[in-house]
């Protein structure tokens, strides 16, 4: 990182002589780095050995592969100390794939209530996402999020909520480039609480990616009353075009309202460093978004009127009007090319798809009351044999 430093100098600075102290930093940080491989160079052999090798992939209790090693290889508590600072080393240098390596081996080794273990998970995260490998972040980042929620590693919910808020925002690098990162990111944000309380109490402007992967995913437009209900939670506290055209579409109905956000969120996205590969995608899905509310409140629309609702011009609203009506099979529409109107078709809600509608939920409500109930049973039982619930709630 000195070497990048001081080449970014020397494009700024072209007829300036590189600062001393950039040089001075420069050797020292060679000097550490002789010293430092010198010192990993035993240990490296260790984990170069196939049996060792073998037994790091099969072995998940790190105590058990610390004794195997401590036993065979005269491994010590140093060592684990020097994986870790020599993987901290190489980050803080820019080798962010030894770092990932030697930082994987520290994990394996330690266990949760090590001081260093959740700063060799984070690290271990940041190197993946640097290097750009999205897969092997998303397990990191799942890891990661395993460990939080199991509450091993803190001691006060402030700890566990600031862990929450870190995992939050360093996701968004992976989800907005993983492939199946819109539908994790709706999972973990809109349907995990403890997540969506973080985000509700320390990040609400997080609600802006959580809608942008909404609206992006064709696959998750059902969970779009969810959204809803969350974004008019928060407008008192956090709102922006991204949030407002939600709410202007689907709350007020305001149409116009609606065509000025979603001029607002072209500028948004094609701004916003996670958000702008994501600016054809979200556009093309906000203006069906407006067409569908459109349809459902009128039986006749013209094209130019709707054109101007979409930001089109009438010929490319027409264009995009049959393609969809084409495309989507729910969409019981037709074109009249001499008035340029659309005229929708009359589609009845079926009783069975009511019913359906208002039940798909039940099944999860029931199990939950269901856990519930064998909680509070699993009290009451303990409570009568006599043995000592300390801390806990009186259930009767």
């Amino acid at each position: 990182m000195v070497d990048f430093a001081m080449d970014v100098f020397k494009q700024l600075n072209t007829e300036v002589e590189v600062p001393p102290k950039l040089r001075e930093k420069r050797t020292e940080v060679v000097s550490q780095l002789k010293r430092l491989q010198s010192q990993i160079d035993p240990i490296v052999k260790i984990f170069l050995d196939p049996e060792v090798s073998k037994q790091v992939q099969s072995t998940r209790d790190g105590q058990q592969l610390f004794e195997y090693l401590k036993n065979e290889h005269s491994f010590t508590a140093e060592m684990v100390e020097l994986l870790f600072q020599y993987a901290k080393f190489q980050y803080e240098c820019g080798n962010y794939s030894a770092a990932a390596e030697y930082l994987y081996f520290h994990r394996v080794l330690v266990s949760p209530s090590d001081p260093c273990f959740m700063s060799s998970l984070w690290g271990k995260l940041a190197s993946e996402i640097l290097m750009q490998n999205w897969e092997a972040a998303l397990e990191d980042l799942k890891r990661l999020r395993n460990t939080i929620d199991s509450n091993q590693a803190f001691v006060s919910p402030l700890q566990l909520l600031q862990q929450r808020t870190w995992l939050i925002h360093w996701s968004l690098f992976v989800f907005f480039n993983h492939p199946e990162g819109r539908d994790d990111i709706i999972d973990l944000f809109l349907y995990q609480p403890h997540y969506l309380n973080a985000i509700q109490t320390m990040c609400p402007h997080i609600l802006r990616y959580l809608t942008t992967a909404v609206i992006t995913n064709k696959k998750r437009r059902q969970y779009l009353k969810d959204l809803i209900k969350v974004i008019q939670q928060e407008s008192y506290t956090y709102k922006d075009p991204i949030t407002e055209f939600v709410e202007c579409l689907y709350v007020n109905f305001d149409f116009d309202g609606a065509q000025q956000k979603l001029r607002d969120c072209e500028i948004v996205l094609a701004n916003d460093f996670f958000l702008v590969a994501c600016l054809e995608d979200f556009i093309e899905n906000a203006r069906y978004f407006i067409f569908e509310t459109f349809c459902r409140i009128h039986n006749c629309i013209s094209i130019s009127m709707l054109a101007e609702k979409l930001n089109m011009n009438p010929d490319e609203a027409e264009r995009w009007i049959v393609e969809l009506i084409r495309n989507d099979v729910r969409l019981d529409a037709k074109i009249d090319s001499k008035l340029g109107h659309v005229v929708m078709g009359v589609k009845s809600v079926s009783p069975y798809e009511q019913v359906r509608e208002k039940t798909k939920n039940l099944a999860f409500k029931s199990q939950m009351l269901v856990m519930n109930i064998e909680k509070k049973e699993q009290a009451i039982r303990a409570k009568l044999s006599g043995a000592p619930q300390w801390g806990a709630q009186d259930v009767y």
